[in-house]
């Protein structure tokens, strides 16, 4: 994946080119979300940049999880280690097409559309898959791949 959101995009370029002046942190753990299209169509930028995207995944069991990345070479990185997300419950997940590297778990609260936190990464999978009940999605290592270009 090589898009970055305009979140990643301003604090990447205030953080080299001016000094930090927006006082950016980076986060102490990253989480990856599921989406059944791309995050970024028919949002604007301050929902992508604030979580409120309405296309990723609701369904029972579903929770961001926690991401791990290796050595940065080149531009790229890539993680190291499996990311497996819970067994789908209740009901479909959906066809997963997008993933997002995320700043927080997105955990929703009070009926929310979508979960919290800034979308840092996303592109489309090679693979749409689709997650039926009981189901489980697994992203295996050296898989997810995030290229500055």
């Amino acid at each position: 994946m090589s898009a970055a959101s305009n979140y990643t995009e301003d604090r990447t370029l205030d953080f080299w080119l001016k000094n930090n002046s927006q006082s950016t942190t980076s986060p102490t753990t990253v989480f990856v979300a599921l989406f059944t299209s791309d995050p970024s169509l028919g949002s604007t930028d301050e929902n992508l940049e604030a979580g409120t995207i309405s296309n990723e995944c609701q369904g029972g069991g579903y929770e961001r999880q926690t991401v791990t990345f290796g050595t940065i070479s080149n531009g790229s990185v890539s993680n190291n280690a499996n990311v497996t997300f819970p067994t789908a419950t209740d009901n479909n997940w959906g066809t997963i097409t997008h993933v997002a590297v995320m700043d927080a778990d997105g955990e929703f609260v009070d009926g929310d559309s979508a979960g919290s936190g800034n979308v840092l990464f996303y592109g489309r999978l090679t693979t749409a898959r689709e997650i039926l009940q009981d189901d489980t999605f697994q992203i295996t290592s050296n898989s997810l791949t995030v290229t500055l270009a």
